[in-house]
């Protein structure tokens, strides 16, 4: 494995994992009765806290592994296991309802035009909701939604290819990390107009395929995570397939 197919490989898993699309309908969800602008402000934290989550286990994940004793592979089984609770969690009709905004029924900041002291205070308010509903979304849509099992298993299963490619390799992942906190941000930035095209009945829809999707990845992992401990009684083309693996 080169830099480059590291860096695109480790950029789509975690893209895959995090799922910012698919996640939108929860975002929007729990930010109902947000302005643009506190949206955004939220969508800032929520991607530097994936961002910084993602890091810390990409830089110490296998150190912490090789601490516990954990194997690759029993944590490739593990978190498949947990991913598939969730997977089949976001199948229930009321998995969104568990998001919804507590504040929802009050009256946004005004936005526009607006005088200096007024702007300020805009301002102000804006941060202490974002920071608000915030704290409120670490748990569980920060973690173990967002970034769940399957993202911190990809993360550390990806640094262990990294580290056979030295300082370079590394560099390439923590790009990657970067690249999808990016994204997520961009993501649900884009929700206003992304949620209105859908409407609840697509943004419905598009939760449950995300479901059936983690389900999916989970056999996989668990799969994977089969054929590296018990060689030769699991296909290699199905523990890894597309000539991949996670």
């Amino acid at each position: 494995m080169d830099l480059l197919e590291l860096g695109v490989n480790f950029f789509v898993t975690l893209f895959a994992l995090t799922d910012p699309i698919g996640n939108i309908p929860i975002f929007a969800a729990a930010t109902v009765t947000a302005t643009a602008a506190q949206r955004r402000t939220i969508a800032l934290y929520i991607a530097l806290f994936a961002a910084g989550f993602m890091a810390l286990f990409y830089l110490s994940g296998i150190a912490l592994l090789e601490f516990f004793g954990i194997s690759l592979p029993a944590f490739r089984i593990a978190g498949g296991v947990l991913l598939f609770m969730l997977g089949l969690d976001m199948t229930r009709t009321d998995f969104i309802s568990h998001f919804n905004d507590p504040d929802a029924g009050e009256t946004p900041a005004p936005e526009g035009v607006l005088p200096g002291d007024t702007r300020a205070a805009v301002r102000a308010q804006t941060r202490a909701y974002a920071r608000k509903r915030f704290e409120r979304l670490i748990v569980p849509f920060g973690m173990p939604l967002l970034i769940g099992p399957g993202a911190i298993s990809a993360v550390i299963i990806q640094a262990g290819d990294a580290a056979k490619l030295g300082p370079q390799g590394t560099a390439v992942g923590i790009v990657s990390i970067i690249a999808t906190a990016a994204a997520i941000m961009a993501a649900f930035m884009l929700t206003g107009p992304i949620s209105r095209v859908l409407g609840k009945i697509g943004m419905a829809i598009v939760v449950r395929v995300l479901g059936l999707i983690l389900c999916a990845l989970a056999v996989q992992f668990i799969i994977s995570g089969l054929g590296e401990t018990t060689y030769g009684v699991i296909r290699s083309s199905i523990a890894s397939p597309y000539g991949g693996g996670h």
